[in-house]
């Protein structure tokens, strides 16, 4: 089984995340990812870029813990889950997800509960920088804890 959690200030390059979680295992019947990107356009304000800072350690481990989660509920072949902390701009990547299974329908369930924890459960903040030149933090939005709380935890 293939694992990965990084959280990096490089560039993400998304498409080589998805085929390296499972990388020639061919037990794999599907691969479903997740890519968020960095939009332009955010509660009605352009965003020139947005700054996301984390606690190191802490935020390895709280991935870690949802990818587990995952693990314990599908049968899961692969993972990799890989998130931007720095500076990012429209449209760059911010966090991708990939998940390798036998069957697609594990593949998308624990990739849709990955990125729906991901949301409530990892410690990073976000700060916008709006065209204007003002600063704002991004604040939680209820739709992702609503998205959480539909898994029943």
């Amino acid at each position: 089984m293939s694992i990965e959690i990084r959280v990096q200030a490089d560039e993400l390059d998304a498409l080589a995340e998805i085929a390296a979680v499972s990388a020639g295992d061919t037990r794999v019947g599907g691969v479903v990812s997740f890519v968020g990107l960095m939009r332009d356009l955010n509660q009605g304000d352009d965003i020139a870029s947005m700054t996301l800072e984390h606690y190191p350690g802490m935020t390895e481990k709280a991935l870690r813990k949802i990818v587990d989660e995952a693990l314990e509920r599908w049968e899961l072949l692969g993972v990799r889950l890989v998130h931007r902390v720095g500076e990012v701009r429209p449209p760059d990547p911010i966090v991708v997800v990939a998940v390798a299974a036998a069957h697609r329908g594990e593949a998308f369930r624990a990739c849709e509960f990955i990125i729906d924890f991901l949301k409530t459960r990892a410690p990073f903040w976000k700060r916008e920088l709006k065209a204007d030149g003002s600063q704002r933090w991004v604040d939680a939005r209820s739709s992702d804890d609503a998205a959480a709380a539909g898994w029943g935890d």
